[in-house]
């Protein structure tokens, strides 16, 4: 089992049997939490596609956002472009070779807060197999009692823009745009 994967359930296992010590433990809330990429495509418009598959746990404590932290995985497989013969494209050697690398992670090194609901996220990216820091500002929304389920909710709204050719994905390229818009809505559900 590769070891962000290990990492990744030692988080999550440590947060759901020590609710009082990690208070401020959160699990993705996957059914409204959407992973959104927007890439240029031959200069017509911004293709939009999202992946439907991921895991992530982050920590949050409003006083103290600094110390925030997260860690997601991404099931290249999950790749949705509303339309089979593009998903299909998308999930060959030319883009994500989903069969030779399953996954894409992100890992937090460090947060920068900037005013009290804004922060930068900076973090590690994995994708095809190459790592290479990056940046996302992370705007929180709001945290409280959700008011069907009980739970408690964090929720945030993320971007960042990447290069693909920086991890190796140059197919089509420069007809098809280099940059790829990241955006994220995140909701979190506190562990108890």
């Amino acid at each position: 089992m590769p070891t962000i994967i290990k990492r990744f359930f030692c988080l999550l296992l440590i947060a759901i049997c020590s609710p009082n010590i990690y208070a401020n433990n959160y699990t993705l809330e996957p059914v409204h939490t959407q992973i959104l990429f927007f890439c240029d495509h031959l200069g017509f418009s911004k293709s939009q596609g999202e992946f439907l598959k991921f895991e992530g746990v982050f920590s949050f404590d409003p006083d103290k956002p600094e110390t925030s932290s997260a860690e997601v995985i991404i099931h290249t497989a999950s790749i949705d472009m509303d339309d089979q013969k593009w998903n299909d494209h998308m999930k060959n050697q030319d883009f994500f070779d989903v069969e030779k690398f399953p996954t894409m992670t992100f890992t937090s090194t460090k947060v920068e807060s900037i005013s009290p609901d804004v922060m930068n996220l900076h973090g590690n990216l994995t994708m095809l197999d190459q790592t290479h820091p990056v940046s996302l500002k992370v705007t929180h929304n709001k945290s409280g009692v959700h008011p069907f389920s009980g739970d408690y909710i964090a929720g945030f709204s993320a971007s960042t823009t990447i290069k693909r050719s920086t991890y190796g994905m140059t197919y089509g390229l420069p007809a098809l745009g280099d940059e790829v818009e990241i955006r994220l809505e995140v909701e979190g559900v506190k562990t108890q």
